[in-house]
């Protein structure tokens, strides 16, 4: 944990520094302490900043307290640099995935239980209302469409509300991808408009094919598929690991933001993993 919590640090402090980034003199806490205390929270806490800002200061990580309010104030700040270092680290995974290869799905985020749904205040409408296929169950909240590599490594996300279709949410990649990159997909994502695109552009897209497909793949691309598609059900996992039973949030804008906090924090521990021996 110690080397985690100064990696955060070191991560967040020098991509500020490198952006020339400016802060209040009369701070007390500077901005990388601030993005360190919320992805101290979602890599072991939970979520719950509280607990991680009160660890981090009992045990001199940081010197200064800060209030609640306070730190929500200066969290939302910040709050877009997030999404910078996660791109940055989505590039450094691209430059090491020597393949070239993939893999594209989506994960349910429920923000309260079906039985509370009439209560739920963060999200009221029917459109948050989504179908998982593998559980055979309804949930209630976002979906996380995410991008990965065959080692686990995150390098695109975004969220849609639960009743987004793997399909549509193909139009909200960005498909930033080195030349002859392939990526694969289960059944959703049959889009022969968005593959012959992306083929323009030398990417192949490649999903498992329905049966009665117009497009059928050969017998080894479709073990290819099953075997890397591991890759992005395994980063799932990894998400939900990180994950509370719930998510603590007052506004929809403070649950997406935990969100977007854990699929960060899941692409920080692929460091580790990156490096460590095989």
């Amino acid at each position: 944990m110690d080397t985690y919590i100064v990696l955060v640090y070191c991560l967040c402090d020098d991509m500020l520094k490198a952006m020339n980034h400016h802060e209040d003199g009369q701070c007390q806490l500077n901005d990388a302490e601030i993005m360190t205390i919320a992805l101290v929270a979602a890599m072991y806490f939970g979520g719950n900043y509280a607990t991680a800002r009160r660890f981090l200061t009992e045990y001199g990580y940081i010197v200064q307290s800060i209030s609640p309010g306070r730190f929500s104030i200066r969290l939302h700040r910040v709050s877009h640099h997030f999404a910078t270092l996660f791109n940055l680290l989505g590039e450094i995974w691209k430059a090491s995935n020597d393949e070239n290869v993939y893999a594209i799905d989506t994960f349910p985020i429920a923000v309260c239980d079906n039985i509370r749904i009439p209560r739920c205040r963060i999200y009221q409408s029917e459109a948050y209302r989504g179908y998982q296929a593998s559980k055979k169950r309804y949930f209630f909240g976002l979906k996380i469409h995410m991008l990965v590599t065959k080692d686990f490594e995150p390098v695109e996300f975004f969220l849609t509300p639960g009743s987004y279709s793997d399909t549509s949410g193909l139009s909200g990649f960005e498909f930033d991808l080195p030349s002859e990159a392939i990526v694969y997909g289960d059944k959703a994502y049959n889009h022969y408009l968005v593959e012959d695109l992306l083929d323009a552009h030398d990417i192949q897209l490649q999903p498992i094919r329905k049966k009665n497909s117009k497009r059928p793949l050969p017998p080894w691309t479709r073990y290819l598929q099953a075997y890397f598609r591991k890759s992005v059900e395994t980063t799932g996992s990894l998400i939900q690991r990180l994950l509370p039973k719930s998510i603590h949030a007052t506004n929809a804008k403070g649950f997406e933001l935990k969100v977007a906090l854990f699929s960060l924090a899941a692409s920080i521990n692929c460091i580790d993993l990156a490096e460590s021996p095989t």
